[in-house]
C-alpha cells in the first residue's frame, strides 16, 4: 500500500507542469510592460525633442531611464526565476518534433535577453560617446525582436495546451490504484508453475 501511494504522488520530471505560475505571469507581463513604455517613451523624447535631436536633453529623460533602471532589475529578477524551473522543463518536454518550434522561440527569447543585458551595462558603463548612439539602437532592436519572440512563445504554449489529449489523466488512474486498498477487490497474484504443479501432483495422490 505504502508502495502504490508513493508511485502515485511521484510525478516524473518530464509530466510536471511547464507554465510558469500565475503570479510569475503576471510580474513578467508587468514587467515587460514598463520596460517597453518605458524605452519606446525615452526614445520618442531623445531623439524626437532632446539631445537626439540636437537640443538640450527633455526633463522626463531622465525619469525615464530610472523607470527603465527599475524595471530593469525586475527583469532580471524574473529570468532567474525562469530559469530555475520553466527553462529546464520546456527543454525537457520540447525535445519531440512537434514541439520543436516551443524550444526555437524560448532560444531565441534567452539570446536576445542576453543581447539586452550585455548592451544595457555597456551602455551604463564603458561604452564611449560615438558608439553609444549604435549601442542603443542594438539594444533596443533585441528588446522589439524579444516582444515578438515572447508573443509566438506564448501563443505556441496556449495553441499546445487547447489540444485535447487522447491518454488517459494519470491521476485519475492513480486515484484508482490508491483507493482500492480494500482486499476482496485486490486480485491475487499469479503463481509460480512449480507451486501449481506440485499442488496438482498433490491432489492426484
Amino acid at each position: 500500500m505504502h508502495r502504490v501511494m508513493h508511485h502515485a504522488t511521484h510525478r516524473p520530471l518530464s509530466h510536471q507542469p511547464v507554465r510558469p505560475a500565475a503570479w510569475q505571469r503576471w510580474l513578467l507581463a508587468t514587467v515587460a510592460t514598463l520596460l517597453g513604455l518605458s524605452g519606446a517613451a525615452w526614445l520618442v523624447l531623445h531623439y524626437g525633442f532632446g539631445a537626439g535631436a540636437g537640443d538640450l536633453p527633455h526633463p522626463a529623460e531622465a525619469s525615464l531611464m530610472r523607470l527603465h533602471g527599475a524595471a530593469a532589475f525586475l527583469a532580471l529578477f524574473m529570468v532567474g526565476v525562469m530559469v530555475g524551473h520553466h527553462v529546464p522543463a520546456g527543454w525537457r518536454i520540447t525535445q519531440r518534433r512537434r514541439q520543436a518550434g516551443q524550444r526555437g522561440t524560448g532560444l531565441a527569447l534567452c539570446g536576445l535577453f542576453a543581447v539586452s543585458t550585455v548592451t544595457a551595462y555597456l551602455l551604463y558603463y564603458f561604452a564611449p560617446e560615438s558608439l553609444r548612439p549604435a549601442l542603443g539602437w542594438v539594444h533596443a532592436g533585441a528588446a522589439s525582436l524579444m516582444t515578438a519572440a515572447g508573443a509566438v512563445h506564448g501563443r505556441h504554449r496556449a495553441r499546445r495546451s487547447s489540444r485535447p489529449s487522447s491518454r488517459p489523466s494519470s491521476r485519475h488512474g492513480h486515484a484508482n490504484l490508491v483507493t482500492s486498498s480494500d482486499p476482496s477487490q485486490t486480485p491475487a497474484p499469479a503463481l509460480p508453475q512449480q507451486v501449481k504443479r506440485n499442488e496438482r501432483e498433490s491432489h492426484l495422490d
